[in-house]
Order: structure tokens, then sequence, then C-alpha cells
């Protein structure tokens, strides 16, 4: 015969025994917290206003990162690599003697803008830079340029060699440390041009006395006052102490001068690029915008930080191309 066996009839909850005393509590560091069931918020969608608020902030933020990384780094090192390429340019074109002194080049057609036609060094700040032909807006982005209705360096008359103060490598942002005494040195296709510094002014000062018949001056201009903000031009006159060189007939005048070529000009024909990569920027802060809300913060942050600065810094360089000439 078979005995049954009875299971043991278990005490109320929360009572060990028939007594009444109650189970010990576990220490709290070794209690199961209760698991929180998380509710995530769908994702908002273009129909929502801070959809569009989040596309905003991509496009300010690209647009500011691409700037100030164009201003402190893109465009110092776009102004080194041109700088090398004119110097490169420029020492070939002094060993085939063929490098441009007036507004016509050998075969006798007006010098083409960009062209690299001597070295400025200024020891005092430490500057040694390629001059180009022409003072347009993108023609200083590669480094000072020579205003092409003026002599040469080291010829009779008054030479004006303008230059940025901030973008670009700011290749004239300390002339404002320069006093009169200091030396600069032009190298030419006519030689070695040395001028001494005679006096700084800046809008509303006098100007300097009428240059004498057969001598000659050097005048370097640039942005004055606080970067990116010029409150006027800054003037530097110097005087020629070596020989005066053989100086060109002009063919032509400031008069016919294009206005993008003067003091603190602007050059409205970079205003389309800068539009085409402004499109492309804002297709691209939709395009994070979207992405944000299928892959997450941190992924759509490692693909758009670098886009945006791309393109923030493509923009950028095509505006400032089209501000003043010598920010």
């Amino acid at each position: 015969m078979t005995a049954t066996v009875v299971p043991p009839r278990l005490p109320p909850r929360g009572i060990s025994d028939r007594s009444g005393a109650r189970p010990p509590k576990l220490p709290f560091w070794l209690r199961t917290p209760p698991k929180k069931v998380r509710t995530l918020a769908p994702a908002p969608g273009p129909r929502q206003i801070r959809w569009w608020v989040g596309v905003v902030w991509f496009l300010v933020a690209g647009l500011l990162l691409g700037f100030v990384g164009h201003v402190t780094g893109v465009g110092v090192l776009q102004h080194l690599r041109s700088q090398h390429l004119l110097y490169e340019q420029l020492r070939t074109d002094l060993a085939k003697a063929v490098t441009p002194l007036g507004q016509l080049d050998f075969n006798e057609k007006l010098v083409p803008l960009g062209t690299p036609i001597g070295v400025i060094t200024i020891p005092r700040i430490g500057l040694s830079e390629v001059i180009v032909q022409g003072t347009r807006p993108v023609d200083l982005t590669s480094g000072p340029g020579h205003r092409r209705d003026t002599v040469y360096p080291g010829q009779s008359g008054t030479s004006v060699i303008m230059g940025r103060q901030t973008t670009y490598g700011g290749p004239f942002g300390a002339l404002k440390d320069l006093v009169p005494g200091d030396t600069i040195a032009v190298t030419t296709g006519q030689g070695l041009q040395k001028f001494t510094v005679f006096g700084i002014r800046r809008d509303g000062d006098l100007m300097p006395a009428p240059i004498g018949l057969g001598e000659g001056r050097l005048e370097l201009v640039t942005a004055d006052g606080l970067p990116l903000m010029p409150s006027g031009t800054l003037h530097i006159d110097a005087a020629l102490n070596s020989k005066v060189r053989e100086t060109p007939s002009a063919v032509f005048t400031k008069e016919v001068l294009d206005p993008a070529e003067l003091e603190l000009a602007s050059d409205a024909s970079s205003w389309f690029s800068t539009f085409f990569w402004l499109q492309w920027l804002v297709v691209a802060a939709i395009a994070l915008r979207w992405a944000r809300g299928r892959w997450g913060a941190s992924q759509t942050w490692i693909v758009g930080i670098p886009l945006m600065l791309a393109l923030g810094a493509a923009t950028s360089d095509s505006a400032i191309s089209t501000l003043s000439n010598l920010l």
C-alpha cells in the first residue's frame, strides 16, 4: 500500500511560520530594484516646428563653425599653398627674365590678374610675401596685390600694394606695428629695391608731401580697426632709398580701373558661388536632421560634423571673397 505524501502548507505571504514572525529584510545593496519600463517618445517629423528648429540649428552651427575654421585654419592653409605656388612661378619667371615690369607684359598685353610680380620683405614684422598683380578680393586671397594703375616698386612714382588684415593669413595684419625708420625690401624683375618708412596715417590724416620728379615711393594699404570690423584704412608711406628704375609708360589710369580693385571694395561676382554652396549646406542640414531621428544622435554627429564643417568652410570661403578686399 502506497503512502500519500501531503505537501506542507505554506504560511501566508509575509509570514514565515505560525508564530507570526516576518522574514528578515535583505540589505539595500542586495535588493533588486524594480524594473522601470522606459517609453520612448516618437521622433518629431517635418510637420512639427521643433523638427525645423533642429534644421536651423544645424545650419547656423555649420556656418559659424565653418567661418571660424576658415579664418583660423582653412584660409591660412590656402594662403600658404598659394604663396608656395606663386614663389615657384616667380622664381621661374625671374630665371627666364620674363617677369612683368609694367602694365603690359613682354607680349604687349595686359599682365593677367594674379600674376606674381615680386617679393616684399619687412624684417620688423617678419613678413615675406609674394606680390600678385591686381587688388580684387579674389586676387588678395593669394597674397598682397599691386594696384595696377600705379608704377611697380622702385620705379618713378608711387607704387601701391594692398593686403588683407585678418583673413587668408592676414599678411598685412601687423602693419600697425611699423614705425618711421623701419626698412622694407621689394624684389622685382628689376632687382632689389629698398625703402624706409617715414609715415603712418589713417583716414582723415594729412597726406604726405607730393613726390618729386624722378623719385620713388611705396604705399602699403590694409584695413584699420578691429579684425573683420574695419573702421577705415591704414597707410604706410615709405621712401625709395635705392636707385630709381626704368619706368614703362602707363596705358590706363585710375579712372578706368575696376571698382573692385579700390580700397575696401567688394566683388559681387562671387555671390553666385556663395548661393551654390549655401544650397548644399541647407540640403545637408535637412538630411542630418532626418538622419538624427533614424540613426540617433551619436551616429549623426560622427557623419555630420565633418560634412557641415566642410560645407560651412566652402560657403565662408566664397562669402569672404565677396566682402571687402582688405578684411
